[in-house]
């Protein structure tokens, strides 16, 4: 398992679907967002941690397709399911690779681009903290949806559509806990519920992807 989570990320790095196309989306995001709202710092501020989760949610998405499509395309994911390697695990490393490539860089470079949005000092840790705790589920239920896409034509459409209301607690938890952190409230219990959805998704969807795949491969 380690040799496939190693291969997904020669090939993310190779093919700069992971590093460059996230982070380059959530730039252009951040640096539109003044031209339609305005320059005005106050209001940047106030809305510069639900921006800033929107962006890293939309880069994550960008590249969910590719987590199995090249797989099924050459074959791969049939020696994959076929391998004494179990699926649960092969889906466990495709959704680790998928957050090192995507979530982690988006979790480092969020900072930068929060001086771009005027967010208060208050709020930088507890955007890092709250971005490297819910990305991980981020990438991981992106990786589900994946799996009941894979073989599909146009699957991107509906991958998106299959994703997105899923993503909406983490996305609410995410940024109440910088909203509360910049306004120096207490933390605690979004992080919590962040944390919570985040090991619920590490423990149940890596089984239920691998279920999709095996119906999706007959």
């Amino acid at each position: 398992m380690i040799a496939l989570f190693l291969r997904d990320l020669s090939l993310a790095i190779r093919a700069g679907g992971g590093f460059g196309l996230g982070l380059a989306f959530f730039l252009i995001l951040v640096v539109l967002v003044p031209f339609g709202v305005g320059p005005e710092s106050a209001i940047l501020s106030a809305i510069a941690p639900g921006i800033l989760w929107v962006g890293a949610l939309l880069a994550c998405l960008l590249s969910l397709d590719r987590i199995f499509a090249l797989d099924y395309e050459d074959g791969s994911l049939d020696l994959l399911a076929t391998s004494p390697i179990p699926l649960e695990g092969v889906v466990a490393m495709k959704a680790a690779a998928h957050w090192v490539t995507t979530g982690l860089p988006l979790t480092l470079a969020a900072p930068g681009l929060g001086l771009l949005l005027h967010l208060e000092s208050t709020g930088y840790l507890w955007l890092v903290v709250s971005l490297a705790l819910g990305t991980p589920a981020l990438s991981m239920i992106g990786t589900f949806g994946a799996a009941l896409t894979v073989g599909l034509k146009r699957g991107g459409l509906l991958l998106s559509l299959l994703v997105l209301p899923l993503y909406v607690p983490t996305l609410i938890f995410g940024a109440e806990t910088v909203t509360r952190g910049t306004d120096g409230m207490a933390t605690a219990t979004p992080l919590l519920m962040l944390a919570g959805i985040t090991l619920a998704t590490l423990a149940l969807l890596p089984f239920a992807a691998a279920a999709a795949i095996r119906i999706n491969l007959r």
